[in-house]
């Protein structure tokens, strides 16, 4: 039994037992760690180890007390002894609550102790006058009695008058001592009327004395400080203090990330984290005293089971807190990805065949603090309510304006219940209500949020299968104003979890790596805002081709069905498209859609990678690209539908994600996709815009008002390039190529170079004309890394006369944006000269350097290496995925050249720590690699590639 509370806890502290017929319980039950509170060993008492710790330092007598080094040993032996006992008991399966209780009760102890010996044998008073009393005082986290490993200690000195000598003194010599062991301490000294002065001006200050606890001295000094706090800081400002204190949680959460699916959350001060529950006590406390909720359910603010979730979330997070600084040695409230891994480990979290360890962890976290924002976002709303400042003036209401719709009331801005019952007799309700907040654009009244939540179990599979349920829950997904909004306010309250189970298996689901920021539902419901934000017109600049498609889409409601659905088959094992593929065709006929919508839905669900895969991995250039791309694909509609589907999940992912490199590529998927569904000749296409291509250069270059270029000169220089080259590029930048090539050839150069910023597709340019020679593009790539940056799509020409044209797009390696500083360039031009040159020995520049954080150490990518001859009709396509790191493009093109591969395009994707390099190679004779020695001699050398440190 938890000694605090009297609840039930699971192993390690991880959280008591959910309520029978609670709406979590399979969930948790699911994330249940492996041990159980039988296995883990008892902590000791708070009380009993208070005592003893206060007795041996008592013991330590005159003698110790004076001899400092003798008694900081002794007092290290002490405090070390006893803290140890706390860990290993935690650490064996012990409550985090009676953990943090024992270690904040050992901190007494000592403390009362030094008090004892100070006192009585430091500095003596035998007779001390009314004006030398003083009472100690334990504030913050430490007055309320939850002091994690690293915790700071938080002292108050408080004095009757004015600060005395021996007072002075007695201070001084306990603070030195708690210094010589090693504590943070905070502390201050002051009257009660300094104390109730500050109070009032600072709400930090309120905060901490609304915890204050007597630890040893004048206990009449902190009961008249009590009792001045309630009189002249409680009284009639409950409101201003309720209000103060949200407007502070709000600030906090922007500080911090305003997300509680964030991929390293701050256990303390994140959103859904411990001090959103102290804040909770703290404005519970303050309004109705006492120390914990008990009161505002005997008045009726909170039922037991709000209670029994803030116990359970509260021993949850103490938990992982509690491992959190112990694993670290310091105060660590950010549970960064390095150390995920070994929490989870550490509170029972093991790996099953579907899911990692971690990630079952991750998961239980985030259904915590989701737990922990419903209860606090409804609790303080109610009391907001409750204590909230009215009018002196007030027109009398005879109920002429309690407007009533669906069934609901409309007070102010937000909907309410008229009948507390509604919910249990007409569950149907509980989707009328979000459907009615939307179309009327309301809010809902926290007391109504409650009774949602209560009535949670209604919602089975008799509701589910309702038709009318069905068609209010498929006009709020689709809806025209805020379906996202919505949706999560569905997602918070666990109505779309019960509504949707399929759904409810990846709320708070992750993915441990650096690429996906966000849990699965937090993604999804994110790219279901970002489609309703092109609707809008919000992203016509960064996203014109999807502005312009979204208005001439034919199925609108399969395409919010299909985001809705699209990743709900992760975590179950196997390529969770194809899952997803089957979830949908049994969901998408419950939710009333056509045959005809539900057929395009699970197409979209199925292959909503294939657009991302085939723009970021293929050459667009290859027309056994386009021609597969299209064979898969087979209508105009479902491009348009993949194209917008694709574009909203890539932008879902997390805030740097997208570029506009990337829209560039997937507009030239559609492009070249569209243009051979029209005309059903893609060879017939490319011939003519190659062709075309050529006719504008031409014209072009003989307006160039030098007049150098003649119709001759033109002749030669188109003459000199593959019809590959001509597919791929705008007049204007052929211009800048033939430009190039003019200078670099009559000013005789050894080779020529030009850089240009595309602030557009977020990336820089680099275009090379230089004699081509095994090694050109390994040393581009080595020359580039060691500038900062990273290449993310290459394109390789040689002329007829054997010279290199390339043009390699590139971005900083760590802001995954366009480079665009002249210095930087220059570093970039003068490494490469160096490198072309033999000045630079690559592979030392390069060695050591380090574009991940050190944490993303913890994440392993298993090498692979795919050999494809189906992709492409004229080169073999090389896919390599591995861990990246600086200098990985360099030693892949080193292995490719060492193999006696010449690379004609190179297509780089980074998923966080994930990259995934694609190469279009052939042999020097100009062949496919097809003999099976070969290919396994190509994907051993490339794995060892991958596989170096």
């Amino acid at each position: 039994m938890d000694a605090s509370t009297g609840a039930p806890v699971e192993g390690h502290g991880n959280a008591a037992r959910p309520a029978p017929g609670s709406s979590q319980d399979p969930q948790r039950a699911a994330l249940a760690p492996s041990t159980t509170a039988a296995e883990a060993p008892t902590l000791p008492d708070a009380p009993a180890i208070r005592a003893q710790v206060r007795a041996e330092v008592q013991a330590l007598g005159a003698a110790a007390a004076a001899d400092i080094p003798g008694l900081t040993a002794a007092l290290k032996r002490i405090h070390g002894d006893a803290r140890g006992l706390v860990r290993r008991a935690f650490e064996a399966g012990g409550p985090a609550e009676a953990a943090v209780a024992a270690l904040s009760a050992i901190t007494d102890g000592l403390i009362q102790g030094l008090l004892d010996l100070a006192s009585t044998h430091v500095y003596p008073t035998p007779n001390p006058t009314k004006g030398e009393g003083m009472a100690v005082l334990a504030v913050g986290g430490y007055g309320r009695s939850e002091l994690c490993p690293h915790s700071d200690i938080d002292l108050l000195f408080l004095v009757p008058y004015k600060r005395t000598p021996v007072g002075e003194q007695i201070t001084e010599y306990l603070l030195y001592r708690l210094w010589d062991l090693g504590l943070k301490v905070g502390q201050a000294t002051r009257t009660a009327g300094e104390c109730i002065k500050l109070a009032q001006q600072d709400l930090t200050v309120s905060t901490a004395l609304l915890e204050a606890r007597l630890l040893w001295g004048d206990a009449a000094a902190a009961g008249d400080l009590e009792e001045r706090y309630r009189k002249e800081i409680v009284h009639g400002h409950e409101a201003t203090f309720i209000e103060a204190k949200l407007a502070e949680r709000d600030g906090r959460h922007q500080r911090v990330g305003d997300s509680r699916y964030l991929l390293e959350p701050n256990v303390k001060e994140g959103k859904g984290g411990l001090r959103d529950l102290h804040t909770l006590g703290w404005i519970a406390r303050f309004v109705y005293g006492g120390t914990d909720l008990v009161k505002p359910v005997q008045s009726g603010l909170i039922t037991r089971r709000d209670l029994s979730t803030f116990r359970r979330s509260r021993a949850f997070l103490l938990a992982v807190r509690c491992h959190l600084h112990w694993l670290t040695g310091r105060a660590e409230d950010r549970l960064t990805l390095d150390v995920q891994p070994e929490i989870a480990a550490r509170m029972g979290f093991r790996t099953r065949t579907r899911s990692m360890g971690v990630e079952r962890f991750m998961k239980r976290y985030y259904l915590a603090a989701r737990e922990v924002g419903n209860l606090t976002r409804i609790v303080c709303a109610a009391l907001e309510e409750q204590h909230r400042r009215r009018p002196k003036f007030a027109l009398p209401r005879f109920g002429l304006t309690r407007k009533r719709v669906d069934g609901f009331l409309i007070q102010g801005n937000r909907l309410a219940l008229d009948d507390p019952k509604l919910f249990q007799q007409e569950p149907i309700k509980l989707l009328q209500l979000f459907h009615t907040a939307d179309a009327r654009g309301l809010d809902i009244h926290p007391a109504t949020l409650a009774a949602v939540g209560q009535a949670l179990p209604r919602i089975d599979a008799e509701l589910r299968d309702d038709p009318q349920a069905n068609r209010l829950f498929l006009e709020i997904l689709t809806s025209r104003k805020d379906p996202a909004g919505t949706l999560t306010r569905m997602n918070e309250a666990g109505v779309l979890g019960r509504f949707v189970p399929d759904f409810g298996r990846i709320v708070g689901q992750m993915q441990h790596n650096l690429y996906h920021v966000y849990t699965t539902d937090e993604h999804t419901i994110r790219a279901i805002a970002i489609l309703r934000q092109i609707e809008d017109g919000q992203l016509r600049d960064d996203l014109p081709l999807a502005s312009e498609l979204v208005p001439k889409l034919l199925s609108r409601r399969a395409l919010f069905v299909a985001l809705f659905l699209h990743d709900i088959g992760k975590g179950r094992g196997g390529r969770h498209a194809e899952v997803g593929a089957v979830i949908a065709r049994k969901l998408c006929p419950r939710f009333g859609l056509l045959p005809e919508e539900t057929e395009t839905v699970v197409w979209l669900v199925a292959y909503h990678l294939l657009m991302s895969d085939t723009a970021f991995r293929r050459d667009l250039e290859d027309p056994k690209t386009i021609q597969d791309f299209v064979e898969v694909v087979q209508s105009p509609e479902r491009l348009k539908l993949l194209l917008m589907l694709t574009v909203c999940d890539i932008r879902a992912v997390g805030p740097n994600v997208w570029n506009g490199w990337k829209g560039q590529l997937l507009r030239e998927l559609h492009g070249e996709a569209e243009a051979a569904l029209q005309s059903g000749d893609l060879r017939g296409r490319r011939a003519s815009r190659a062709n075309r291509a050529k006719a504008e250069l031409a014209e072009a270059l003989l307006a160039e008002p030098d007049g150098w270029w003649t119709q001759e000169r033109i002749d030669r220089h188109l003459a000199r390039h593959d019809p590959r080259y001509w597919l791929g590029f705008g007049t204007e930048d052929l211009v800048r190529h033939a430009e190039l090539i003019r200078r670099t050839e009559s000013q005789s150069l050894p080779i020529g170079i030009d850089f240009r910023v595309d602030k557009f597709r977020a990336r820089s340019e680099l275009l090379l004309y230089a004699p081509d020679h095994p090694g050109l593009f390994m040393k581009v790539a080595g020359a580039i890394a060691l500038g900062g940056a990273s290449i993310v799509d290459a394109h390789i020409f040689t002329t007829t006369d054997g010279t290199a044209l390339d043009m390699l797009g590139f971005q900083d390696a760590g802001k995954h944006a366009a480079v665009d500083d002249p210095e930087r360039f220059q570093r970039i031009r003068d490494n490469l000269i160096r490198a072309l040159s033999g000045e630079i020995w690559l592979e030392k520049a390069l060695a050591g350097r380090r574009s991940l954080p050190a944490r993303a150490d913890v994440f392993q990518v298993e090498p692979r290496v795919l050999l494809d001859n189906n992709a492409s009709r004229t080169h073999t396509v090389i896919e390599v995925n591995g861990r990246d790191r600086p200098g990985l493009l360099f030693d892949l093109a080193k292995a490719l050249k060492e193999l006696g591969l010449v690379i004609s395009s190179a297509h780089i994707s980074t998923y966080g720590e994930r990259v995934v390099d694609v190469f279009y190679v052939k042999d020097v004779f100009g062949m496919k690699v097809t003999v099976r020695s070969k290919v396994m001699k190509v994907q051993k050398q490339l794995t060892e590639a991958l596989s170096l440190t």
